[in-house]
């Protein structure tokens, strides 16, 4: 008996907003399978507002309702039976950001969890990484957003430490990340991944996942240290302008993707790493796995 039902992920970041429908694919005696239906990304940039001022601007507002309006259209064209929405960094230290979930309630009728940086750092963790990852080897995974970078030291499969770092690519734009923060970052890769004699970064976010195109390399290969550093100098030789012209990146990554480099290139220096893997999953695929594992525990109790 094949069962295939769709929900739906909305991850509000501090550069982006996100909605990802999956399906959920259920045939008996088989494990249950998650597929990509459809990922739809605005970059609203809520970070720049928050990150600054405390607070999200009228305009942003407005953004936020017209999309989350647009989702909750998406949403019922495509039938989905079960959605979740997260809020993360930027709508947890905004001073409207409860408002603003009480609006988009109301009139776009979406409930939005403002979540903590640990649990989102959980949820992330909680993503089937089995398909991506040797459970005989140690990696550091780094999830790199607009306001925050969450960070998880994976042994045997297993997390055995995490953490949220506010390091994320929106702040570093705003040059609103103190010296100490870089080094507390650096203490606790250095605490945490000692121990181990070999240990590979994975990376996640939208910044990462498109070098990893550019790259041309095959799903599952790694990219180097090397290989990163060199893009990294090749992309600060180009002029903001020039990264959009001339390299063909959005003008909503063209800048934030230098910041993020360098976050996932100081986590590979931190923690030894030569390599670093993109699987090509984020907090929307966490978010999906947990609304199909609390409706499995809910329905078995």
């Amino acid at each position: 008996m094949l069962s295939i039902k769709k929900y739906a992920a909305i991850d509000i970041g501090s550069n982006a907003v996100r909605l990802l429908i999956s399906n959920i694919i259920e045939q008996k005696g088989k494990p249950v399978q998650f597929k990509k239906n459809s990922l739809v990304r605005v970059p609203i940039r809520l970070g720049a507002d928050v990150f600054i001022k405390n607070r999200i601007s009228k305009d942003n507002t407005q953004r936020m309702l017209d999309t989350m309006l647009a989702f909750k259209l998406l949403m019922k064209s495509h039938k989905v039976v079960k959605y979740k929405a997260c809020a993360t960094s930027a709508m947890r230290e905004s001073e409207n950001g409860k408002r603003i979930v009480d609006l988009v309630l109301e009139q776009a009728g979406i409930s939005i969890d403002i979540i903590g940086g640990e649990e989102e750092a959980a949820i992330i963790a909680a993503t089937d990484l089995n398909k991506y990852i040797d459970n005989n080897k140690t990696y550091l995974y780094v999830d790199v957003g607009g306001g925050s970078t969450e960070f998880t030291v994976i042994h045997q499969g297993k997390p055995v430490a995490s953490r949220s770092f506010k390091i994320g690519t929106v702040r570093l734009l705003n040059d609103m990340v103190k010296k100490e923060s870089w080094q507390e970052l650096e203490e606790w890769i250095k605490l945490n991944a000692m121990g181990y004699d070999k240990i590979s970064v994975i990376g996640s976010g939208g910044n990462i996942n498109k070098i990893f195109k550019i790259s041309g390399k095959a799903m599952g290969k790694p990219l180097t240290y090397f290989y990163l550093t060199s893009y990294y100098n090749m992309l600060q030789t180009y002029s903001y302008e020039e990264r959009i012209t001339e390299l063909d990146l959005n003008q909503d990554r063209a800048d934030v993707i230098i910041p993020a480099m360098r976050i996932y290139l100081s986590s590979m220096k931190w923690s030894g790493a030569k390599n670093i893997y993109v699987p090509k999953i984020g907090l929307a695929d966490g978010i999906i796995k947990s609304i199909y594992y609390d409706t499995v525990s809910s329905n078995t109790q």
